[in-house]
């Protein structure tokens, strides 16, 4: 048993127990992933996968492995950057969701920079669930995020509040109201982020809670798109207030109020409760954690 199969192993949990996917992401042959894990199931002699008809599950041996396999690795990791980087700078590894990293992660940076030159920051933007996912596989040291973590393995940290608010067009069915009843919010098209963004949960969580679902008409990744969707008659969004400031200003569109809805969240900043945060992780989380009472919020005039 290697530290070889252990990433294996990691990267056939993060696909969703797929073989062929994690192969692709391995730049292997399906046969020889396969191998592996039948390897590692014979070295330990208990079964990692159940296979039903042609989908693999994994038992709970198998989850008991992957906290290991994940400690093991993410300390072989580190050892390997500390020491073939031992006279360098160090390296850090950020994820963003969509809205935080377009609207507040620049100002971060910028700040941390200003304190911190030596350190050099990689940054990927993505939806809170797929950054989940690269906390787990030790792909990102840590993520900021709207909304909370799913996985148990998680640790994370409130940081900031905000809301949501509901934009519907300048004209139409609902001119001249100011706030509507959950019967009438119910009763209109919606245009929503995708699943798994921060935004989204959000919206999910408030609306079950209440006693309905919905069923969006537009789902998109982009808030200029929902933003001019609902500038176009096509509905209305719920999105973050930060992000729509500018185009209810402008008078594009305006905000709507829901009698008992109430989109309050919270901003998280997390990371594997196993990972050892470095020095200039730290210091990152802190200045987050306090940017606000440190530095003015930024104003913000663009959408993404």
């Amino acid at each position: 048993m290697t530290i070889r199969h252990m990433r294996i192993f990691k990267t056939v949990c993060a696909c969703d127990c797929n073989t062929t996917k994690a192969a692709e992401v391995l730049n292997m042959t399906q046969p020889a992933v396969s191998l592996a894990i039948k390897e590692l199931e014979n070295y330990y002699g208990t079964i990692l996968f159940d296979r039903i008809g042609k989908r693999l599950k994994i038992t709970e041996s198998g989850k008991e492995f992957l906290e290991y396999a994940i400690h093991i690795s993410t300390l072989f990791d580190e050892m390997e950057k500390k020491m073939k980087n031992w006279d360098t700078q160090g390296i850090l590894k950020i994820g963003a969701s969509i809205t935080i990293g377009s609207q507040f992660l620049p100002s971060y940076e910028k700040a941390f920079n200003a304190r911190h030159g030596g350190t050099e920051i990689h940054v990927v933007i993505e939806p809170s669930e797929k950054l989940e996912q690269r906390l787990l596989t030790n792909d990102i040291d840590f993520a900021l995020i709207e909304g909370i973590a799913h996985s148990p393995a998680l640790v994370a940290r409130t940081y900031m509040e905000d809301h949501l608010v509901t934009i519907c067009p300048i004209h139409g069915i609902l001119e001249g109201k100011e706030t509507i009843t959950i019967d009438e919010f119910k009763a209109q098209n919606f245009l929503l982020r995708e699943k798994g963004s921060g935004t989204r949960d959000t919206f999910d969580r408030v609306t079950e809670e209440a006693g309905f679902v919905v069923t969006p008409s537009w789902e998109a990744m982009s808030t200029t798109a929902l933003v001019n969707a609902v500038i176009a008659g096509l509905g209305i969004a719920v999105l973050p207030y930060r992000m729509v400031q500018h185009p209810v200003k402008s008078g594009l569109v305006r905000v709507l109020h829901t009698e008992g809805l109430s989109f309050q969240r919270s901003f998280n900043i997390i990371y594997h409760r196993q990972k050892h945060l470095s020095s200039a992780a730290k210091a990152f989380i802190d200045l987050c954690c306090n940017y606000e009472f440190d530095y003015p919020l930024p104003s913000y005039n663009g959408l993404n």
